[in-house]
């Protein structure tokens, strides 16, 4: 029976150990109340071991006629694995809830707590709820605009313990908001920061763009693949951090990189991928259109002490065609886009800048097929994909792809 983890890329489940998973499976299903109506887990009542098969099969589908499809990377504990947890708040019968929209509306399903949710953060968001009465706080309301409280988001880093709460206000005006922090950290003292958010669009946009520190620095650290990262509200970073350092040290392991290579990070965000892999590379590049971000980016090199990597607030397929023009040289592209994929442009960009190998770390195979069937028309074939499993529970999967320039 095939192992969850590879031997390469983490420890083996033994046949003993997958059947208590199997096991935890079912037993867990039982406990989640919102099951189907949430909309959230869509496998939670199938096991474990047969999500797994079926994200190989589908990956495998998607990918057959363009490169071999290794074994899937799965989790030991496929439970509690999101650091960043997100509740909408509303009111029901007078009383305030918490939780998420099901599934393709704005009806919210009232959620405790959550087996896929860190559940220090689930807990940090019934608190929240319950003080919100006795500091007569209203919760918004979509259809009226009346009300404060819009969101509360929860983010944990693993390795560190710190804790981040951000709690989305429709506006800047927050009463009491200091006693509020004070009351939220006596019940938890682990809390490191709480950052106002204000959103007062009517949009489904959860954060806006104008932000106070109630208290702390207004942003955590987290550690991955051994380097340090900050991260703050916005920032982009992956939500499965056991999962990540998989599917970065695949990406990484994949790009085969011996300390002389020239590297573009594209879709860097806060720079997690280059960052990760600049103690293996000659030089970083990284380029994200978000500039936050990329201020971020700046700050993670220099809290670890990096000294080989550029970042640049840029569209990566301009900036490639102008290093392209300008004569320069990359060997390796590491491309991270969205669920939506890349675009054509993009991959004409790749080709005229000609690195010898592209790393595609893709959040949605289905995409990715469509983008290889581009990359194969501008010179570049195939060699090997990885599913990760980053999202137990749930349909999606991702996939680590490298692809080599074609003479």
């Amino acid at each position: 029976m095939r192992s969850f983890v590879t031997r390469n890329f983490g420890s083996v489940v033994s046949a003993g150990e997958e059947k208590q998973i199997r096991g935890k499976s079912a037993m867990e299903d039982r406990k989640c109340p919102v099951f189907k109506r949430c909309g959230g887990c869509q496998l939670l009542d199938l096991p474990y071991e047969k999500q797994l098969e079926k994200k190989q099969k589908k990956t495998e589908a998607l990918l057959k006629g363009y490169c071999r499809v290794n074994p899937i990377r799965g989790m030991e504990d496929p439970f509690r694995y999101r650091n960043k947890v997100h509740a909408v708040f509303g009111y029901r019968k007078g009383e305030a809830i918490s939780g998420v929209y099901r599934e393709g509306t704005h009806e919210i399903v009232p959620v405790e707590t959550c087996l896929i949710e860190n559940k220090k953060a689930d807990e940090i968001i019934g608190t929240v709820r319950g003080l919100l009465k006795s500091f007569k706080i209203r919760t918004y309301d979509e259809d009226t605009g009346y009300g404060l409280l819009r969101h509360v988001l929860v983010r944990t880093a693993r390795a560190t313990g710190e804790i981040m709460v951000v709690l989305v206000t429709a506006s800047p005006v927050f009463p009491s908001k200091n006693n509020f922090v004070k009351a939220l950290r006596q019940v938890h003292p682990e809390i490191t920061t709480v950052v106002q958010n204000i959103n007062g669009r009517g949009t489904s946009m959860v954060l806006g763009e104008r932000e106070n520190i109630l208290y702390g620095p207004g942003f955590i650290v987290d550690v991955l693949c051994g380097k340090r990262f900050r991260i703050s509200s916005r920032s982009f970073y992956q939500v499965n951090p056991v999962q990540t350092e998989v599917l970065y040290e695949t990406a990484i392991a994949a790009a085969g990189l011996t300390e002389a290579e020239i590297v573009i990070d594209a879709y860097c965000g806060i720079g997690t991928i280059g960052i990760a892999a600049s103690d293996r590379a000659k030089e970083v590049i990284g380029v994200e259109l978000n500039k936050d971000a990329v201020r971020d980016a700046v700050m993670n090199a220099k809290m670890n002490g990096i000294k080989n990597t550029r970042f640049y607030a840029d569209d990566a397929g301009k900036f490639m065609v102008r290093m392209a023009a300008q004569g320069a040289k990359a060997d390796v592209v590491f491309m991270d886009p969205p669920r939506s994929g890349s675009t054509e442009e993009f991959i004409s960009a790749v080709a005229r800048l000609a690195p010898k190998r592209v790393v595609y770390v893709s959040c949605n195979p289905e995409t990715l097929a469509r983008d290889l069937a581009v990359f194969k028309k501008k010179g570049y074939r195939a060699q090997e994909a990885w599913p990760v499993d980053m999202f137990p529970m749930t349909y999606h999967c991702e996939v680590v792809c490298s692809l080599d320039r074609v003479k």
